[in-house]
C-alpha cells in the first residue's frame, strides 16, 4: 500500500495571503509577494488589482517603490463571513512580533 498523495489545497485564498503579507510589510515588492505565496508575479498583480478595485487596499508610489495600505475594516466577501471584517483574519494570522 503506497502513501496517499499530498493534497495541495490551503485554508486561505491567495487574496487573503496577499492581505496578510502586506499588513506585515506594506512595502513588499510584487516579486517577493509572489515568491512568498508561490504564485507568478502576474497572478500577484491581478490579485493586487482585485483588492484595490474592491477597496481592500490602496497603492501609493514612493519613487520607484510602491507602498500598500490594507483596509482592515472592510467586510469579508463571502456571505458566510460577511459579518466579520478582514482585520480579524489578518490579526489572527499576525506573527507574534508584529
Amino acid at each position: 500500500m503506497s502513501a496517499p498523495e499530498p493534497s495541495h489545497w490551503t485554508f486561505l485564498s491567495n487574496h487573503a495571503h496577499v492581505l496578510v503579507l502586506l499588513d506585515a510589510d506594506p512595502g513588499l515588492r510584487v516579486r517577493d509577494l509572489a515568491d512568498a505565496i508561490g504564485i507568478t508575479e502576474r497572478a500577484a498583480q491581478r490579485i493586487l488589482a482585485d483588492l484595490e478595485r474592491e477597496g481592500y487596499l490602496d497603492r501609493t508610489r514612493a519613487g520607484r517603490r510602491t507602498h500598500y495600505e490594507v483596509h482592515l475594516e472592510r467586510p469579508m466577501r463571502h456571505p458566510v463571513e460577511a459579518h466579520a471584517v478582514v482585520g480579524r483574519v489578518v490579526a489572527a494570522l499576525r506573527q507574534p512580533n508584529d
